[in-house]
């Protein structure tokens, strides 16, 4: 496939970037008036339109006043659910707070409650759509958590959807047993019991069918303590699991530290953020990922992004998307939100949705630059004057189409 004419290609990198920081953030090289060639999949080519091949033999696409850039890396997901919790959407409106509502029984163990009586099936078909639907929004690269089954039998039935959805779609699936979501009520009184549970009873079962690249606990005041993350952590890693853990969504309680110092490949979250969470960052293979689509939903302060990439920080962006606190999994409002309330510029909002979220779960030798050699995922967006009017335009995308290993993507919803 040659792309012609293309208004500017954006994104363009030599290989070997693993992420962007700092100041290295606020630059997204470009080639106007470019052209692109996908070959098997992969990216081939591209170049100038005065250096463009004349004697094309393939598909050719006139991409005239469009752009193209690569599709979004989608970080930290929760996409296998069971159904819903618009209910407790309507609990917050009324003054209920996220605290009130778990200790109500509603939350995550609310979902837990759905979805172990849920069949792998149907499972399998929610979550097929959702999939199907982030990709058309342009997302071209995903982690999926499980997290909402609580329990053995529950926890591999959502880790098995994911390891069938990567199966059967083109896009990248990265998977993270997330068992220490939360504590079940048959735990209740005996956290330790239950973490020795995922531990001695889940992980190996994980291990030996194969079923998860990342572990992840919720470390946070009333869920989890950073000891429990400490011990989450070291048996993942013995089973060959690298961290990715969820620490400062509510409060800042040392689970940074820890994740750096357990060598975690990312901490998730990070709505409250202190100094000694942001020094301890500098200088380390830890990726800090921001999920402001959250911060809007609940209406809880956002990731201090300014203040993290003025030190010098790294910073990627994803959705959250789960059926609590982020219904949704259109990186194009995340980018657009990003701009908005965390005063990234649209550069670093790009770079954070793309090159650093695709590090974020370790595929920044497959996706998140336009790259000689890279999987030829990448979104075409409608005629636009820039790519600043992508974020600047919020509450649709403007993709004209999303192309992953060099394949149009067409779903019929």
């Amino acid at each position: 496939m040659l792309i012609k004419n293309i208004k500017e290609l954006i994104q363009v990198r030599e290989a070997g970037i693993r992420f962007l920081s700092g100041s290295e953030m606020k630059t997204l090289p470009t080639i106007e008036d470019a052209y692109l060639v996908i070959k098997e999949g992969k990216i081939d080519s591209y170049g100038e339109m005065k250096d463009c091949p004349s004697d094309y033999d393939g598909e050719i696409i006139d991409a005239t006043g469009k752009m193209i850039l690569p599709t979004w890396c989608d970080s930290h997901t929760h996409i296998v659910y069971a159904g819903n919790r618009e209910g407790e959407f309507v609990d917050r409106i009324n003054g209920k707070t996220y605290k009130e509502i778990a200790d109500n029984g509603g939350g995550i163990l609310n979902s837990a409650k759905k979805l172990q009586t849920t069949s792998e099936e149907d499972l399998y078909e929610q979550s097929r759509k959702r999939l199907e639907e982030v990709i058309q929004m342009g997302t071209g690269a995903v982690e999926i958590k499980s997290g909402y089954g609580l329990t053995k039998d529950a926890e591999l039935k959502m880790l098995r959807v994911i390891k069938k959805l990567n199966a059967e779609y083109d896009i990248p699936i990265k998977a993270t047993f997330l068992g220490a979501h939360a504590v079940p009520k048959e735990y209740k009184d005996d956290k330790a019991g239950y973490l020795n549970m995922l531990i001695n009873d889940v992980l190996p079962d994980i291990a030996t069918q194969n079923l998860a690249d990342y572990i992840d606990i919720f470390c946070e005041t009333g869920y989890f303590t950073v000891e429990d993350t400490v011990l989450i952590m070291t048996a993942g890693k013995a089973y060959g699991l690298t961290p990715k853990i969820h620490v400062n969504q509510f409060t800042t309680i040392g689970g940074v530290k820890a994740g750096v110092q357990h060598d975690a490949l990312s901490v998730d979250h990070l709505e409250v953020m202190n100094q000694e969470d942001i020094d301890v960052l500098k200088g380390t293979d830890t990726m800090p990922v921001a999920l402001p689509s959250c911060s809007y939903f609940l209406s809880i302060p956002y990731t201090p992004a300014r203040e993290m990439i003025d030190s010098g920080l790294p910073l990627a962006l994803a959705t959250d998307y789960n059926p609590g606190s982020t219904p949704s999994g259109n990186m194009n409002f995340v980018v657009s939100t990003a701009c908005i309330k965390m005063k990234m510029t649209p550069e670093e909002a790009i770079n954070g949705a793309t090159i650093n979220g695709a590090y974020a779960m370790g595929l920044e030798e497959e996706v998140g630059s336009v790259t000689i050699g890279k999987r030829a995922n990448f979104m075409i967006t409608e005629a636009v004057n820039s790519y600043g009017f992508l974020p600047y335009s919020f509450g649709r995308d403007h993709i004209e189409a999303v192309y992953l290993d060099g394949k149009k993507q067409i779903f019929n919803f």
